[in-house]
């Protein structure tokens, strides 16, 4: 890793623990930082899953009094499933070609912009207007997929989880995203763990990008109030339409 790579990767996760912090979207920079400075794709989506993991234990244990509130075996259950999406997720990873998940990048990072684009507007729709609400079989179902995906890839994990916990019928909002925080923290830890021990991480730019990550979440935290939301979320979108096409104009 030569010193212009370090500083590309470590400005990377920075900002993105500065967007983690206020609006999300972070990977969309972790992630092409590490293709561009040559890190195979698959052993980068590892590494930026890595970078951007400590984000989650914070943010889990800032809603601490909100978990406090959801009976325990939901939590451990829901946790489990998390944690086995996690894995499924991160082994579905390992095992494809580099040649066949560089072709579909291009289609994930469009897909996670889209998903932060109009996961906000749709959550709000999908409390308004859903009808029954589904039992627990759905949610359950649901969250081994969304956790699927989040082990696989990260981009649009939060906002997939957040819909699926409005749709299945979780109406106090605070209570939604500490279980989106919480199962986030699971899966990312045991899709790292797999991740790890398969020898598919860089941990040399993997330590490095935690620590400026880390630094960046700080950063975003204490700057969050002075920023306008809307003028995150644009740049959020923005930089992931950009990613995008790079990506596809790369092939």
């Amino acid at each position: 890793m030569t010193l212009t790579d370090g500083l590309l990767l470590a400005s990377a996760a920075f900002a993105a623990g500065v967007l983690n912090a206020i609006a999300g979207g972070g990977s969309f920079l972790t992630f092409p930082a590490l293709v561009f400075t040559g890190v195979n794709p698959i052993v980068a989506n590892a590494t930026s899953a890595v970078a951007v993991s400590p984000g989650y234990l914070g943010s889990t244990l800032g809603m601490r009094d909100e978990l406090a509130r959801v009976p325990p075996h939901r939590l451990r259950m829901e946790a489990g499933i998390a944690a086995a999406g996690g894995v499924a997720g991160a082994l579905l990873l390992l095992i494809t070609p580099a040649s066949a998940f560089r072709a579909i990048v291009p289609w994930l990072l469009l897909f996670a912009t889209v998903v932060f684009m109009a996961g906000p507007r749709c959550v709000r729709w999908l409390a308004e207007h859903r009808g029954g609400v589904p039992g627990r079989s759905a949610r359950t179902w649901g969250l081994l997929a969304v956790s699927v995906y989040g082990g696989y890839f990260n981009g649009g994990l939060g906002i997939l989880l957040m819909a699926l916990y409005t749709v299945t019928g979780e109406s106090r909002i605070h209570t939604a995203n500490a279980l989106k925080n919480l199962n986030s923290l699971v899966l990312s830890l045991l899709s790292v763990a797999t991740f790890a021990l398969a020898g598919a991480i860089a941990w040399g730019p993997a330590v490095l990008m935690m620590a400026a990550a880390t630094a960046g979440g700080y950063a975003g935290a204490h700057g969050a109030r002075r920023l306008p939301a809307a003028a995150v979320r644009a740049v959020v979108i923005g930089t992931g339409i950009v990613m995008s096409a790079v990506f596809f104009w790369r092939g």
